[in-house]
């Protein structure tokens, strides 16, 4: 295959030559030795009708997901990933909760879902009852739908608390009334500045105090923490300090590596956007924990960083982008379109980066495919690939 002139930031342009071996077929059980998810982007097709927005493509979205159970990886449903709060309201999530997990069961395909509070109207304070009442909302149709829970951070909490006993209330009740143990996820302002101060405390400290505290006063009914901090030693601490019987799922795209591989006396499981894109390898590198071999786990894993801190470089909440970008380029998808037209958010260099990373790491099936529809994106906006 001929090579691509790929647009640099500088205003340059670099050659990249195509891969010829990509990762080939790839199938797997459960892994056993950690439990790992991919937050999942949703497909989008464009409208149908004139005037019309973009709308899910069904059969491409329940189909990604059929990879990842096959690839022996866990699904982590209507989470950011999923453009919740960017294009996908709660009706349409809750439509997604109740045909995936009804895949997952046909297949026997681990899935959590994500319960928040996305349904309260934005750009107003909200009286913590209410706030309380849209998250039994959604994980009553969570648990409704067969799936365990994962308790998101609220916009619509950070606004109303007034201190961290507004927290212990609010998550106090929503343990009290599930069904079974759930997640809860620790989401830092560095993916949404609304939610800064969550856990009613400005500083880490005082958060991590009080969720620590939190898990305490309700035994067996949390079964992990996700922790989206990017912060690496903040997390090795929370770790430590959590009951043996509740995980620590990391939540950090920049230091997953070593964070799931452990320090030798506390390691981490794992909910991560990166591992939608990079699912074969991760799928690959998590066998080699179960076979006892860090270091083969280790090589595998460790040139997927670069990939990952590109796609979540700030503004990190824009790493979705990258994420369909691969998808389409990939041939998941039929179509690089976004729910809410976020397919332009990122610069075309930015773009052209994240294909070449991916492609040097084998993540295309078919790399003529991937090359062509690169050329095609790159031609649409003026640029002779």
């Amino acid at each position: 295959m001929n090579g691509i002139r790929l647009p640099s930031a500088d205003g340059g342009f670099r050659l990249h030559r195509p891969s010829a071996a990509p990762l080939g077929p790839y199938a797997c059980g459960p892994t056993r030795s950690r439990t790992l998810y991919a937050a999942v982007h949703v497909a989008a097709a464009p409208p149908s009708a004139p005037g019309g927005g973009p709308v899910v493509d069904w059969e491409a979205t329940l189909g990604f997901r059929h990879r990842l159970w096959a690839w022996g990886l866990g699904v982590a449903e209507a989470m950011d990933t999923a453009q919740r709060g960017a294009g996908l309201g709660w009706p349409g999530a809750a439509e997604l909760i109740r045909r995936s997990a009804a895949e997952a069961r046909a297949v026997g395909g681990r899935i959590v879902c994500g319960a928040g509070t996305d349904q309260l109207p934005p750009g107003r304070v909200h009286t913590l009852a209410a706030v309380t009442a849209a998250y039994e909302e959604q994980l009553a149709h969570v648990e409704g739908c067969g799936a365990e829970a994962v308790l998101m951070a609220s916009r619509a909490l950070a606004a109303a608390a007034r201190g961290p006993e507004d927290y212990l209330e609010v998550y106090g009740t929503l343990l009290r009334q599930s069904s079974r143990p759930v997640l809860l996820h620790w989401l830092g302002p560095v993916f949404d500045p609304e939610l800064a101060g969550y856990w009613g405390h400005d500083g880490l400290d005082g958060a991590a105090d009080l969720l620590v505290a939190l898990v305490g006063a309700h035994p067996r009914k949390v079964r992990g923490i996700k922790v989206s901090l990017l912060d690496a030693e903040r997390e090795k601490d929370l770790r430590r300090r959590l009951p043996a019987d509740v995980r620590c799922y990391t939540g950090d795209d920049h230091h997953y590596p070593e964070l799931i591989a452990g320090d030798g006396e506390r390691d981490s499981d794992a909910l991560l956007g990166i591992f939608d894109p990079i699912a074969p390898i991760a799928a690959r590198a998590a066998l080699a924990l179960d076979r006892e071999d860090p270091e083969g786990f280790r090589a595998l894993l460790d040139p997927t960083v670069a990939l990952a801190r590109h796609l979540f470089a700030p503004p990190t909440p824009l790493y979705k982008t990258g994420v369909v970008l691969l998808a389409w380029l990939a041939g998941y998808q039929e179509h690089f379109t976004m729910l809410a037209g976020l397919e332009s958010a990122r610069s075309l260099p930015h773009l052209a980066r994240a294909y070449e990373l991916a492609d040097l790491l084998g993540l295309f099936p078919d790399p003529e495919l991937a090359g062509a529809r690169m050329r095609r994106l790159l031609s649409d906006q003026g640029v002779q690939a």
